[in-house]
């Protein structure tokens, strides 16, 4: 995978977002802001440095997603995350992306993690607590929640934005199903070959889908499986 920063990466977070836009990465000036304000450094294990764009290690057989990953996946869900919206965050793991999506939809919203890790739960509500998106985990807006993510959580839906931080073997139908009609669905599809596929529900019901880029992702799978590494 294409990496858009210097190998040493940049001290702060303000300049990995600024290397991000002046490589096309970022467009949006709302991502740019999100990813400004919600410090990744939080959001990394202690040592890690924070602001390399490479995909880390967190435990448990699995990673948090490099900075454009990151970036490229707000890009597509921003008409998504208004003030108001749903979010869910499928493999939420440090919790960083549930605390952009939570900045984006505001108090008025509702952004929803789940991790079938239940120490990276404990730990990315740690993490949370550190980050501008405290508040609005204290009001309960912003929750991370122990479950396995391919059943989605139907207790906040439908959703206007869902993320899967996993590769799916195909497009899980409970997700499908939690998607509210004009939403939008970002997931990682396949097992050795994978794509970044885009599925919009419309207003009648119907999908429509399409490839967004080649990925590599750890698999979407169950928390024992996970725990073995396959």
């Amino acid at each position: 995978m294409e990496r858009f920063l210097n190998r040493s990466g940049t001290d702060k977070n303000k300049g990995m977002v600024e290397e991000l836009e002046s490589y096309g990465v970022i467009k949006s000036k709302k991502v740019a802001e999100v990813m400004e304000a919600v410090d990744r450094a939080l959001f990394v294990p202690e040592g890690t440095p924070p602001y390399v764009d490479s995909p880390m290690q967190i435990g448990y057989n699995v990673t948090i997603s490099a900075p454009h990953m990151h970036a490229t996946c707000l890009e597509l869900l921003e008409n998504h995350l208004k003030p108001g919206m749903h979010a869910l965050d499928v493999g939420s793991g440090t919790g960083y992306l549930t605390a952009c999506f939570a900045f984006m939809v505001g108090s008025q919203g509702r952004a929803i993690g789940v991790e079938h890790i239940p120490e990276l739960v404990e730990s990315s509500a740690k993490n949370i607590e550190k980050s501008v998106a405290a508040p609005l985990l204290k009001e309960g807006s912003l929750s991370i929640h122990i479950g396995d993510g391919r059943q989605g959580w139907p207790e906040f839906a439908p959703y206007d934005a869902i993320h899967v931080g996993a590769a799916a073997p195909e497009i899980p139908p409970a997700l499908v199903e939690q998607l509210k009609p004009g939403g939008r669905l970002v997931v990682p599809v396949g097992k050795v070959s994978q794509e970044l596929k885009v599925i919009d529900k419309n207003m009648d019901g119907t999908l429509s889908v399409r490839n967004e880029l080649s990925v590599r992702y750890v698999p979407l799978t169950s928390r024992e499986a996970q725990l073995r590494g396959r």
